[in-house]
């Protein structure tokens, strides 16, 4: 990895940590106004009723978010950005919506830029581009809680949920990776909560090579993890998401 690839991704990730700490739809804003002024603007009220809508934000790979019911502006929501595995989509799916609902979390589920994640085809940078975009939009637009901000995902999704919550965990409070099968993150920030689940029959990311060494090094370098191996393959069940929600809550 270039030292110039490293520098453009800690500068996407400053700019992602001003928006989440301001909540300011202009980057300039963030850096010049007083953090008290930008904090008071109302952001639009757009999608106020529960339910999918695209992001919008590209014609080709886009992604969207869910609202869930009961969801109003007058409460801080927390947000989970969810990352989906090789060959998928920011589509929600129906266990994950009925978490959302049943827990109160917006979810943002962003397209990767190509078939898989950036940093697993060895180019950090235009997924970060991305990601900051579709942040941006949503800290605009709806209530969040910027103390719960959480991330996740499974199989690629959980590689790069592991590998992106790592260097920014100033950012992402708790990251939970799913069968992950990478942890290649670009550098140190904060210190996330971080839950691993990965099943024991799993032949695409064997768990032996992947997430109880990753479980590991973690410990050693004393991030507070919640490790769990369930009965399956490269799948995740309904009671384990579950589980990560009833752990994000905490």
């Amino acid at each position: 990895m270039s030292q110039v690839r490293v520098g453009m991704c800690g500068v996407v990730c400053a700019v992602i940590c001003a928006l989440v700490l301001t909540g300011s739809s202009v980057v300039r804003a963030t850096l010049r106004e007083p953090a008290r002024q930008v904090d008071q603007r109302a952001a639009p009220a757009t999608h106020e009723l529960p339910g999918r809508y695209e992001l919008k934000l590209d014609t080709g790979h886009d992604g969207a978010v869910y609202i869930p019911a009961g969801y109003t502006r007058a409460a801080a929501t927390p947000l989970l950005v969810w990352l989906h595995g090789a060959g998928g989509g920011g589509n929600v799916s129906p266990d994950l919506a009925a978490m959302a609902d049943e827990f109160g979390v917006i979810v943002l589920a962003p397209d990767s830029r190509e078939w898989t994640w950036d940093a697993i085809l060895g180019n950090w940078g235009p997924d970060l581009e991305f990601l900051q975009r579709a942040m941006r939009q949503t800290l605009d637009r709806y209530s969040i809680d910027r103390g719960r901000i959480w991330l996740g995902g499974f199989s690629d999704g959980g590689s790069y949920s592991l590998s992106l919550g790592i260097s920014y965990g100033n950012v992402f409070h708790k990251v939970f990776a799913g069968a992950p099968g990478v942890m290649q993150p670009i550098e140190v920030n904060g210190k996330p909560s971080i839950f691993l689940a990965h099943g024991r029959q799993d032949q695409t990311m064997p768990i032996d090579e992947t997430s109880r060494k990753f479980l590991g090094k973690l410990k050693a370098l004393e991030y507070n993890v919640t490790y769990r191996e369930y009965e399956g393959g490269h799948t995740l069940p309904p009671e384990i998401l579950r589980e990560v929600f009833e752990w994000f809550r905490k």
